[in-house]
């Protein structure tokens, strides 16, 4: 069981009451911390101009739903999908079917709209630390973390490429966690 990213349906309105529902539970419950990692109203800030004066509005990218990122189980699928205003998941068939999670590309496009990454960039992009890479050349090569800029998504690897470890340097798009 690995941690994905999955879509939850909220009745309209109840976005910010949903992740903080799921948050408290989060911090009340040991068991949940250990299968329910981050929640996520996804939004964008956007600049308007009235009667000559900038505003920043923040609006919600998809009105009516969270991202979750979590590892599914059929505990975690009933407290999810049984949090006051949740309506279901989305990729879900129905009569008690697991939900597919969101592919990586699309919860890259999602969060790097928000300034974010779908790696935890505190704990997982630490020196030392092995990252699998998931697209490119090196697609498949587990790599050590040698340092990272967050400001272009980038992120310098040591591989053992025949015998000898290489730096490369890849987009933070292009690594997951190693499990």
């Amino acid at each position: 069981m690995k941690k994905e990213w999955y879509v939850v349906n909220t009745v309209s309105g109840y976005e910010y009451k949903v992740k903080e529902k799921l948050e408290m539970m989060i911090v009340n419950s040991p068991d949940i911390q250990e299968s329910i990692f981050r929640v996520i109203v996804p939004e964008q800030t956007i600049v308007e101009y009235k009667d000559g004066v900038k505003k920043e509005k923040i609006k919600k990218m998809f009105p009516g739903y969270v991202l979750v990122e979590m590892i599914m189980s059929d505990e975690v699928w009933f407290i999810v999908r049984n949090t006051q205003g949740v309506t279901g998941f989305i990729g879900s068939s129905g009569k008690g079917a697991k939900p597919i999670p969101l592919m990586p590309d699309e919860v890259d496009r999602i969060l790097s709209n928000m300034g974010m990454s779908r790696m935890d960039l505190a704990n997982d992009l630490a020196e030392g630390k092995k990252v699998k890479i998931t697209d490119g050349p090196f697609k498949g090569m587990i790599g050590k973390v040698k340092s990272y800029d967050l400001e272009n998504k980038k992120v310098e690897l040591l591989l053992d490429l025949f015998g000898q470890e290489t730096s490369v340097e890849v987009s933070l798009s292009e690594i997951e966690n190693l499990k």
